[in-house]
Formats: structure tokens, C-alpha cells, sequence
């Protein structure tokens, strides 16, 4: 299990305010949603220093540090809403554990839900917090990538994202670069382009 990945270096937590986390499980295919918007975020726009965006994968409580020193978190993730495939939900502070937990796609889910129960024991919990989860196609293809269904909601995720955040006084400049490797949210090799180009077929 690789430690996590971000846009900020190790040792920036306590300058950490605001915590934008994809999580969820490239291997299996719609299950990777989350790290997709993640990564669709960061090469889109820049933020300030105490914005991080991080690759939470399949971490669970590896990520408490970073959740508890955190006022504000913002989740990308499938979730199982019992929706079309494809529907986009913005779920908003209290509500978010109940869905983390709705059903067990993965082992990450339960895993976050419990990340931030510890995080409210600490009493370090977000004071803002916010979810947006997308019904997934397929979850069961080991190895494939976002069906075209899911991918096309990405930029939808990205623009209320970026409301979101904006509405919690955090202001995204658009990018007029690409993101430097040091940058970069995860292993290049897992990039999207590069994991369906180079993946056996």
C-alpha cells in the first residue's frame, strides 16, 4: 500500500486548510471516479498554498492525519445512491457518512467512514464537508478504467467543485500550465492516459 500522494509536500499539514481528497480504486474500473476528478481538478486549475488535493485511493485510516488537519474537506467518490448510472449527488456535512457507508463497493468506503469518526473523536472533525459522488456504471472489470458513461460526468463534478469551493471563500485560478511532475497527484504511470494506453488488452 503506497503512502499517499498530494499536490503539497510532506510536512505542509498544519497549512492544510482545505482538503480536496478523490478516493476510490483505479483498478476497478468505475470504482475510480474519485481519483479521476482529483486528478481533472489539479490539471485544470492552481489553488492557494493551503489547498491540498490529494490521490486518497484505498488509504482509509492512513489518511486521518490529513483529515483531522483539515477545516474544510471536499470528496470525490462512485457511490451507490440507487441511481442511473451517471447521476451526480452533492451530499453536504452530517449527511456525508451515512453514504460513505451506503454500500460496500470497496474496502475503502468503510474504511472512510471510520476516518471520520476518529477524526470527530479527536474533535478535529472538517468544519465544512461535502461529497460528490457519482452512481457508477461497472464496478466489476478488474483492470478497466472508467466506463464512457462515468468519464463524461467528470467535468460536471468539476464545475460544482469549484461552486463549492467558492462558496466557502476558496478562489481556483485556471491553469495556464501543466501540472509539474512535482505536482502531480499520483504515480505518472497512473495517469488516465497512460493506464489505458499501456494496460494489456
Amino acid at each position: 500500500m503506497s503512502a499517499p500522494v498530494s499536490t503539497i509536500p510532506d510536512g505542509g499539514l498544519a497549512d492544510c486548510r482545505t482538503l480536496i481528497l478523490g478516493i476510490g480504486n483505479l483498478l476497478w474500473a468505475d470504482e475510480g471516479f474519485g481519483i479521476r476528478a482529483a486528478e481533472a481538478l489539479n490539471a485544470a486549475y492552481e489553488f492557494p498554498e493551503d489547498v491540498r488535493i490529494m490521490d486518497g485511493g484505498t488509504q482509509g485510516m492512513f489518511l486521518l492525519p490529513y483529515v483531522r488537519g483539515a477545516t474544510n474537506l471536499l470528496i470525490f467518490d462512485a457511490i451507490e445512491f440507487g441511481l442511473a448510472p451517471g447521476e451526480l449527488r452533492v451530499i453536504r456535512d452530517g449527511d456525508v457518512p451515512q453514504y460513505m457507508g451506503a454500500r460496500k463497493m470497496s474496502m475503502h468506503q468503510t474504511g472512510f467512514q471510520e476516518v471520520l469518526a476518529a477524526a470527530g473523536m479527536f474533535n478535529d472533525y472538517p468544519e465544512r464537508l461535502a461529497l460528490i459522488g457519482v452512481q457508477p456504471e461497472l464496478l466489476d472489470d478488474y483492470g478497466g478504467s472508467l466506463t464512457p458513461c462515468i468519464r463524461a460526468r467528470i467535468h460536471e463534478a468539476i464545475g460544482v467543485a469549484i461552486e463549492l469551493l467558492e462558496q466557502w471563500g476558496i478562489a481556483a485560478m485556471v491553469r495556464r500550465e501543466s501540472p509539474q511532475q512535482t505536482e502531480l497527484i499520483g504515480p505518472d504511470e497512473m495517469a488516465i492516459h497512460s493506464y489505458e494506453t499501456d494496460r494489456p488488452v
